[in-house]
């Protein structure tokens, strides 16, 4: 829910709170205005009803309402001394409603000038209590919807005016790429929290921009003060091995520092390309075709199949097409493939199955299901392997994060399996 929303769903809310309120309030107010004004009315008609019966006794005897609006019947003067003016709610037929109506009702007595006493009681009609409520509730009703209206119109052209720099400002910072190294342009803009928002973002922008710069700088010098250093040892290890008059013994702890650092520079070399995929330094992306890739890394990778005495299958039921850097591209499949090489048997296969949405590698191998939560982390591995780096499937899930692909591990039947979906 956007924050205009959010802000308006909650004025929504206390407002129906607060009418709630405000029509108990007013409907109670009204009935008692109501009430009073209904009693001032009746005081009246007594008035004048009191100063007629004293000039015209005719009235005097009316003891029904068909007359008329009011009664008269005679009362003894015990029964007058103890009337005090009485008003109260009743119901009373009504021709012309043909049905009971409300009516308010005054009893009182007084006492005629000749000599008698005297019950009267006047009535005068009522707004029914129902009809009020049914009446007020739709005014609130309308009141309410009028509000809510009011401040979605508040919002869509008030609020949303005052917050265009925050908004444009979220817009920029989806767009941003530390690799692009562009600064980030805000909106001017006259509210401070809006300026202090700004200045905060782009100071902290050009903070991560050095620390991006720093870092990638540290890791490419590293990575190329470490590779001469070490393909000079190797090459000085490997004239050393070539000299006839070591013994077998030494042949074998120069054997040994080979293969050591032989596994150091494959893991520099590892490390750089993994930092590099993290920080989106392969901007560059062009329609690649999968299967053109897979049947050069499978040609590529016969002999160390053979050596590996391990079996290699394709099967293509699609062309397999996506927008990304073929040079990564590459490296995803040769990582694939060599880590289902690597960590197979004697005698074992590997099958690639190729599909329009989907690439599928599954190999024989020795041991059980990898731990599925594990297995794509850095320099973790299923089995000991001093030849593995711990990094291939690591850099896979980097590149397939990197475009938003799928990656799903599944083990079944002594097989392990990996497959990469493009959609």
């Amino acid at each position: 829910m956007k924050l205009l929303n959010y802000t308006s769903a909650y004025f929504a809310g206390i407002l129906l709170l607060i009418i709630s309120i405000w029509a108990g309030l007013f409907y109670f107010s009204m009935l008692d205005e109501i009430y009073d004004s209904m009693d001032d009315g009746l005081e009246n008609q007594k008035i004048l009803v009191i100063r007629k019966a004293s000039a015209d006794t005719t009235i005097l005897n009316q003891p029904e309402f068909e007359a008329g609006y009011f009664t008269i019947k005679e009362i003894p003067f015990p029964k007058a001394q103890t009337y005090t003016d009485t008003y109260q709610d009743t119901l009373m037929y009504m021709e012309n409603e043909e049905d009971y109506e409300p009516v308010r009702l005054l009893r009182t007595a007084f006492h005629h000038p000749n000599g008698r006493y005297y019950e009267l009681q006047l009535i005068t009609s009522m707004v029914e209590e129902d009809d009020l409520i049914a009446d007020l509730l739709y005014s609130l009703v309308w009141l309410y919807l009028g509000l809510v209206a009011s401040i979605l119109l508040l919002n869509n052209f008030l609020l949303r005016k005052i917050w265009k720099p925050f908004y444009r400002l979220l817009e920029r910072l989806q767009k941003f790429r530390l690799e692009d190294q562009q600064p980030l342009k805000t909106t001017k803009t006259n509210i401070e929290e809006f300026k202090l928002l700004n200045e905060t973002v782009q100071k902290l922008i050009k903070s991560n921009i050095a620390a991006f710069n720093s870092q990638k700088q540290f890791i490419e010098n590293a990575s190329h003060e470490l590779q001469t250093p070490l393909a000079i040892s190797l090459n000085k290890l490997e004239l050393l091995v070539e000299n006839n008059n070591l013994s077998e013994a030494q042949l074998e702890i120069l054997a040994s520092i080979i293969n050591n650092l032989e596994r150091s520079t494959r893991l520099n070399k590892s490390l750089s390309q993994l930092s590099r995929i993290e920080n989106r330094q392969f901007p560059e992306v062009a329609a690649t075709n999968f299967n053109d890739l897979i049947k050069k890394q499978l040609e590529d990778l016969t002999d160390l199949a053979e050596h590996r005495e391990v079996t290699l299958h394709l099967e293509e039921q699609g062309n397999l097409q996506a927008q990304v850097n073929p040079d990564l591209a590459n490296i995803l499949i040769t990582n694939l493939l060599k880590n289902a090489i690597s960590h197979n048997i004697s005698g074992g296969t590997v099958k690639v199955q190729v599909k329009p949405e989907s690439l599928t590698v599954q190999n024989t191998g020795s041991g059980n299901a990898l731990d599925p939560q594990q297995i794509f982390n850095r320099f973790y591995k299923g089995e000991q392997n001093s030849g593995s780096t711990g990094l291939g499937l690591a850099i896979v899930k980097a590149i397939t994060d990197l475009y938003g692909f799928r990656i799903e591990y599944s083990f079944q039947d002594g097989k392990h399996r990996f497959t990469v979906y493009l959609t």
